[in-house]
């Protein structure tokens, strides 16, 4: 089928980057790179990574948000195929291969994601026991025509929010999305992460998301002026 490679986007992540970097070299099928793009981190990241000694490929920049961490990474690989992991998260060892044995099934569809658990950063093996639709970063593996074509991930206000934009704009483009009834996948919730509870300044994104996908549907009906 070709191999696959992998994104992730990293801000002050040293406490977190070797957990999942372990969560991708346990894959039964492994990548053939991984690309772990900081995003203007202050911490020590690239120590921890290179504490590690496995083969990552580390890209420096400016701190300016996880979608464009995301599109220099994507930029990156040259894979047929391209997944993503948001720095704190895991993936369960069969993920990859899961995925990969889905999309050579279907071959009509560009995309596949799967179902996640929520587990607590202070209790690492104690997932919560709803199993939820990841339609996320971490839980996405695509055919890489899908992210030539959709272009970069944008982030909104608040910086959260950035995937939902960029998966409607891929449904939008007509690559079918599909989602698998397997959990694959672990998301980290912390005090401090992107996806912990709500936030008003951050939650500005999704409404942002909205607007934009409103008006992209206004501009498609209104046609050619």
């Amino acid at each position: 089928m070709g191999g696959y490679g992998v994104v992730i986007p990293a801000f002050n992540a040293s406490g977190t980057i070797a957990e999942t970097l372990r969560s991708v070299a346990a894959q039964t099928v492994r990548p053939e790179l991984v690309v772990v793009v900081d995003d203007g981190s202050t911490d020590d990241l690239a120590g921890v990574i290179d504490a590690l000694g496995t083969p990552v490929r580390l890209l420096r920049q400016e701190n300016a948000g996880p979608g464009s961490a995301t599109t220099r990474g994507m930029a990156a690989l040259t894979t047929p195929f391209v997944a993503s992991l948001d720095a704190d998260d895991l993936w369960l060892p069969s993920k990859i291969e899961r995925q990969l044995a889905y999309l050579e099934s279907s071959p009509a569809t560009s995309g596949v994601f799967c179902h996640l658990r929520n587990f607590r950063n202070d209790l690492p093996d104690a997932p919560e026991a709803a199993a939820v639709p990841g339609w996320s970063r971490s839980t996405m593996l695509i055919r890489r025509e899908v992210a030539e074509t959709v272009g970069p991930v944008i982030d909104p206000p608040g910086g959260r929010g950035e995937m939902i934009d960029w998966i409607a704009r891929a449904r939008e483009a007509g690559f079918a999305l599909d989602m698998m009834d397997e959990v694959l996948a672990l998301r980290r919730i912390r005090p401090g992460s992107l996806s912990y509870g709500r936030d008003a300044a951050r939650d500005r994104g999704y409404l942002e998301v909205a607007r934009l996908a409103m008006l992209r549907r206004a501009l498609n009906k209104a046609g050619p002026g």
